[in-house]
């Protein structure tokens, strides 16, 4: 894929992440959607697939609710994605819950345990260190 093309997607995907978060606060009354946030859009090589990554706080009753709530307003979603882009084809989409942020946490909490165990040292202990 050229880089014209790799800059282009990266726009695109953007683009759709944008849209959507605004349509979410705006449009959406779906309960199920509230207190939920876009992450990021990943699009296929040719434009025709969208994998929305969500993120929602809250435990796996409230993921479910999220991705239930998407499933029932993706053929809104996507009207709307229709009618504010300017593209060809317009993107299947697919939801999913991204995982990153979870990711994150759990790493925060495995550094925090290795610091209370004396494993590494606080960040700015070892900040001025010189060695």
């Amino acid at each position: 894929m050229s880089r014209q093309g790799f800059q282009r997607r990266q726009r695109l995907e953007g683009e759709i992440r944008s849209l959507l978060a605004e349509t979410l606060l705006q449009s959406v009354n779906d309960p199920r959607l509230e207190a939920v946030v876009v992450s990021s859009v990943s699009l296929n090589r040719d434009g025709t697939h969208a994998v929305v990554y969500f993120s929602v706080i809250g435990d796996d009753e409230r993921e479910r609710q999220a991705a239930d709530g998407f499933k029932a307003a993706a053929p809104f979603l996507r009207r709307e994605l229709g009618r504010k882009l300017r593209v060809r084809s317009l993107p299947s989409l697919e939801f999913e819950r991204d995982g990153s942020f979870a990711y994150a946490d759990r790493m925060e909490r495995l550094f925090d345990q290795m610091n209370a165990d004396g494993a590494i040292k606080p960040v700015d202990e070892a900040a001025g260190d010189d060695s």
